[in-house]
């Protein structure tokens, strides 16, 4: 005996006979949206946010005279974070063109290579960046293709300059005399209303995702998050971190500080050398070179209490900086 609610309900072979006009409808509207409408609605909603696949730039066939200058973005995996002990066992470049305002105009070459470590990979490198004994077996970096894209570069980018540029400037001399720039440290994300710094969720926020932690890919992230325009700042992040690079900063070694006084020191931003790398043996910071007075100040007044102290300091340009 059928309930009453059982009375109303249509059999399986109705509901297939008779489709509900809404299903209809959802069915023919979905079928007419392409791509492009499919990504306009879903963003209209404000519930989503789109995030679409990074495609990397092609190489330009003939580069454009009105951005003369030469840039590289370099990125590197290694088998470990101590240059010393550690080996390169990729490296990744992008070599593109540039204005003197910072606006980024053609990709004029790629490079991506893997090299053979003399010890086996670790397990943790493995995991994180995909890269195995067997795929780096008989491998070595082309380093005659490598030079051709470094050598007319005018400044060569990597998103943590102080931790490849020791290990790429270890591996070879052609390194050696380019000025650097870290877009890690030189950009302020925070001020472009970014959390964070880490290479995926600045690309992530600019609307992409990727395929991470392989050297070129890296390198392609870095290149369309750099060149971004955002209305609310007058400069793309490399014009801002190109002018960064043209100014001189300043490493003050606070040296022999008071012990006492070492946690005020690190809450400000000061790192502790302990003098292996040839550096004095103290807490240190870098600063913009019209800081240096108001720094040295600080330090006469609060960490001191000697106004004529007078702690060692070392002026830095591109060239010099994030050296081991």
């Amino acid at each position: 005996m059928n309930l009453q609610f059982d009375m109303f309900a249509e059999s399986e072979g109705e509901r297939a006979t008779h489709p509900s006009p809404d299903s209809t409808s959802k069915r023919s509207r979905s079928i007419e949206m392409d791509e492009a409408d499919m990504v306009a609605h879903l963003a209209s909603t404000g519930r989503y946010r789109i995030l679409r696949k990074l495609q990397p730039r092609n190489i330009a066939a003939t580069t454009r005279p009105e951005f003369p200058l030469h840039g590289v973005i370099l990125d590197t995996e290694t088998t470990g974070l101590d240059y010393r002990r550690h080996e390169i066992i990729e490296i990744g470049a992008i070599a593109f063109t540039f204005d003197s305002s910072g606006t980024i105009g053609d990709v004029v070459g790629v490079y991506g290579g893997l090299q053979q470590p003399s010890n086996p990979i670790p397990s943790e490198i493995n995991r994180l960046t995909g890269i195995t004994d067997e795929l780096v077996a008989g491998q070595v970096i082309d380093m005659a293709t490598l030079r051709r894209l470094i050598e007319p570069a005018d400044i060569v980018v990597a998103h943590n300059a102080a931790f490849d540029r020791p290990f790429c400037e270890a591996f070879s001399p052609i390194l050696s005399g380019k000025a650097w720039a870290c877009s890690h440290s030189e950009v302020d994300w925070s001020n472009r209303g970014f959390e964070g710094t880490k290479l995926s969720y600045l690309l992530g926020q600019a609307g992409y995702f990727h395929d991470g932690h392989r050297a070129i890919d890296d390198c392609f992230a870095l290149l369309e998050v750099l060149a971004q325009e955002v209305h609310a700042h007058a400069l793309t992040p490399f014009a801002e971190l190109y002018r960064a690079s043209q100014r001189s900063r300043v490493r003050i070694f606070a040296e022999n500080s008071p012990f006492d006084m070492k946690d005020h020191l690190k809450a400000r931003g000061y790192r502790w050398s302990d003098g292996s790398d040839g550096r004095p043996k103290s807490w240190w910071i870098e600063v913009d070179e019209p800081l240096l007075e108001s720094e040295l100040q600080y330090l006469r007044t609060d960490i001191y209490g000697y106004p004529e102290a007078d702690p060692p300091i070392k002026y830095l340009t591109a060239f010099d900086r994030f050296r081991a």
